[in-house]
């Protein structure tokens, strides 16, 4: 991920393509999406992450909020329609497909005021 630039002008946003994300391991992702967050960017990955990894993301970010620093994160997932690319077996077993936009920043900086099934509509301050 490219260093971070304070900046008084506005705010980072990292668009974390899918091809980039696929040759990562779960804690890979998770520390690259964090590191990012704690610099105060937003973060948006193209293909979003797997159940498991949204849980373990909360999970590390619980570890490392403190009182005076990291406030936590707030994410949004924006899922893909059912029939878009889950097999029927996928659909079948409950399967949930990774293809989703994923919207993560820090906590005291990005407020969701509106999600449907085809707008996240959030407001985000600077630091």
């Amino acid at each position: 991920m490219p260093e971070s630039k304070e900046s008084d002008d506005g705010v980072q946003i990292d668009l974390i393509s899918g091809e980039r994300m696929a040759g990562m391991t779960s804690m890979e992702k998770i520390r690259m999406i964090l590191d990012g967050v704690h610099e105060g960017n937003i973060v948006i990955l193209e293909e979003g992450l797997s159940p498991d990894e949204e849980s373990r993301l909360i999970e590390v970010t619980m570890t490392e909020i403190s009182p005076d620093g990291f406030n936590g994160i707030e994410i949004e997932t924006y899922p893909r329609a059912q029939t878009d690319d889950a097999s029927f077996l996928d659909r079948l077993m409950g399967r949930e497909s990774t293809n989703k936009l994923t919207v993560i920043g820090p906590a005291n900086q990005i407020q969701t005021l509106h999600k449907d099934e085809t707008l996240i509509s959030a407001l985000v301050s600077r630091r």
